[in-house]
């Protein structure tokens, strides 16, 4: 029977095929030696899985955020890896009489060419914002500057922080445990001094990617025909 899915229970899969004692949650967070090192090998093998896709679906969010009339440039959220510009949109808010609105985004070349005297305006000579951009920083901007303090939405992925706590639970479904305890081998065998099996773990870890990959990122529902000015929505479900 399989363990618990999380950070226990993912190092104690590597500790039983190394057929070493497993951990327990009262010992957890107070190991040392190899134990503590393989807590390093399951983050180490989650950020591998992490780092190779921008867009896993796992790691999908939205925020939303309150505008400050007379402000047009935010900060991007912390924990933002990328941010998906054609999501930014304007939340309903009956007291200010907004009604939900797609923001368009523009090129910050655009933004010093057409939009610079935003930074130099009073709030009250603001309005609706209408156009979002990103600029050269961990910053993004809204024109025109708002003149109230509007709700906008918009979508990320994030970079998830490291396993901490044993009930930690890691992003990534727990139908891809086995992907990240593979990678975990990887780095568990190389501590242990036995490239020969590394070598294995490693090249079972990358295939175990590949098939992780092609299920979660080559899969669409729609494929859109821009070829005419007719454009046909073909709805399927497969690899491209």
């Amino acid at each position: 029977m399989a363990s618990t899915y999380n950070f226990l229970g993912l190092v104690n899969d590597v500790c039983r095929r190394l057929n070493e004692e497993p951990l327990t949650t009262s010992n957890f967070s107070g190991a040392t030696g190899f134990y503590s090192a393989t807590k390093e090998f399951v983050n180490s093998a989650i950020r591998d899985i992490n780092q190779l896709e921008y867009n896993w679906p796992f790691n999908h969010t939205s925020t939303e955020l309150e505008l400050e009339a007379g402000v047009n440039k935010y900060n991007m959220p912390a924990e933002a890896k990328v941010v998906d510009f054609d999501s930014f949109r304007l939340v309903k808010d009956t007291v200010l009489n907004v009604s939900p609105r797609k923001l368009k985004q523009i090129q910050y070349n655009d933004y010093l060419t057409n939009w610079i005297n935003e930074e130099y305006k009073d709030a009250d000579q603001g309005s609706l914002p209408q156009y979002v951009f990103m600029t050269q920083g961990a910053e993004f901007g809204v024109v025109p500057m708002p003149n109230e303090d509007y709700t906008i939405e918009f979508e990320y992925f994030v970079f998830p922080a490291d396993l901490v706590a044993g009930t930690d639970v890691p992003s990534i479904p727990e139908r891809f445990r086995h992907v990240i305890v593979e990678g975990a081998m990887y780095y568990a065998y190389m501590f242990r001094d036995n490239p020969q099996s590394a070598q294995l773990a490693r090249a079972n870890f990358e295939d175990k990617l590949k098939a992780m990959r092609s299920i979660l990122t080559n899969e669409y529902i729609s494929v859109i025909d821009t070829r005419s000015r007719n454009i046909n929505v073909i709805y399927g479900y497969g690899a491209f």
